[in-house]
């Protein structure tokens, strides 16, 4: 069977809660200074990628394994995001870091515990 190309796009992730209110809260003040545009019930960001938020009575608490799937964005300025979420009070897993070839990462938790990461790649969002 013969590959076919060009069939995926851009979409985006569901974050489901108990509490989505207060997630959607949490990433709004977390990513529109950052770029990031509210739209009726989710937020778009670069790319067209979008962050949607559902409401879930068959989840509970925290994630077991918050770092099993990550919420991936690139920035242009790393180190403006930084001084962004510390006005939040984020919890940092992962401090901003240098992972060489220009690349920094850095890793934070949602109030719900899911992981956050914040990926600056040269060239990359520009």
């Amino acid at each position: 069977m013969a590959a076919t190309k060009d069939v995926l796009g851009t979409s985006g992730v569901l974050i489901a809660s108990t509490d989505p209110d207060r997630l959607v809260a949490w990433y709004r003040a977390a990513l529109e200074p950052l770029g990031a545009v509210w739209q009726e019930h989710m937020l778009l960001v670069a790319g067209g990628m979008y962050v949607g938020f559902d409401g879930r009575d068959d989840i509970e608490g925290k994630p077991a394994e918050p770092g099993r799937h990550m919420v991936n964005l690139t920035v242009t300025d790393i180190r403006a995001a930084e001084t962004h979420l510390n006005t939040l009070g984020v919890t940092w897993v992962r401090p901003v870091e240098d992972v060489g070839d220009g690349v920094w990462f850095s890793t934070v938790t949602d109030p719900d515990g899911n992981f956050l990461q914040f990926i600056q790649v040269p060239g990359e969002g520009r």
